[in-house]
């Protein structure tokens, strides 16, 4: 059994370097910035040479010297730290925000689909309700009624962000619900969840894949204007976000690197997470004719 379920681990990361390869250079560059993104909001509080919430006013707008690399900021702290630091929570919050937004869609998805009638309409009639709110005006909201935080501002970025996995997705699953193999397992007996969780869900995997991808980029820069507002993750607390508005002072003043370093590390792996995207969903078009 281990060895069969081995043969099929294997299959699928040759399926999915496959489709990474499909991508192109733009699509295989952008991997790689995610994955070393990716690796750094793992490991990078233990790679930070220098405490990145401890603030030492003598070294305060201090340029690149000595041990520190990017210089410090407004409160003397080592930026590099409190960017090796800040990528937990910057890479985190978006993740998390798509973990909701997409699991919940994609059952909301499936299930009106799959139903159709008065469930269909209901689910799709709340959709479009969703649809009038701005994800930052409800995660304004919920930092008025729940206090600032990043669970306040993750959770209502997920609603905001809902009805459009949740449109893309019913649309893929009404065309897997109308194909032949699936009134030919209703036939054999087979109950609705395995078909869904066995043959429906995995066959429009691709497109969830490639929405989840464009989505966290949507959710990285939100977070990080919430953030920047004060409504997200709070200072010291090392984060892209925060470090962007604690030291916008110093674009002013001629020292932009503090502020300037944590905005290019966000618009990196916004452009790199949205390319990657755009190849995936391309691909999910084209296998879908």
């Amino acid at each position: 059994m281990s060895t069969v379920m081995l043969a099929e681990e294997a299959s699928a990361f040759r399926r999915g370097l496959a489709r990474l390869r499909a991508t192109g250079p733009a699509g295989i560059a952008s991997a790689a910035v995610i994955a070393v993104a990716a690796f750094t909001a793992v490991f990078g509080p233990l790679l930070a040479p220098y405490d990145p919430d401890l603030p030492n006013l003598s070294l305060s707008w201090a340029g690149p010297a000595g041990g520190h690399l990017l210089g410090s900021d407004v409160y003397g702290r080592d930026v590099l730290s409190r960017l090796l630091a800040g990528a937990q929570s910057s890479m985190l919050g978006p993740l998390a925000v798509v973990m909701l937004s997409v699991t919940t869609g994609t059952v909301l998805a499936v299930t009106a689909a799959w139903r159709r009638g008065v469930s269909d309409t209901a689910i799709s009639s709340g959709l479009n309700i969703l649809f009038a709110f701005p994800g930052i005006l409800l995660a304004v909201l919920a930092a008025a009624v729940f206090g600032a935080g990043l669970p306040a501002a993750a959770i209502a970025l997920s609603i905001a962000y809902l009805p459009y996995v949740a449109r893309v997705l019913r649309g893929a699953a009404l065309r897997e619900r109308s194909q032949p193999y699936v009134a030919a397992l209703e036939v054999q007996g087979a109950s609705a969840i395995a078909i869904c969780l066995r043959h429906v869900v995995p066959n429009i995997g691709p497109l969830i894949v490639a929405q989840a991808t464009i989505l966290f980029g949507y959710a990285m820069v939100d977070l990080a204007a919430l953030s920047y507002l004060g409504l997200g993750v709070q200072p010291p607390t090392a984060n892209w976000g925060v470090m962007i508005s604690e030291n916008q002072d110093g674009l002013l003043l001629g020292h932009p690197l503090p502020a300037g370093a944590a905005g290019l590390c966000i618009v990196t792996v916004v452009i790199a997470v949205n390319l990657l995207g755009e190849r995936l969903f391309e691909q999910a078009q084209a296998a879908r004719g």
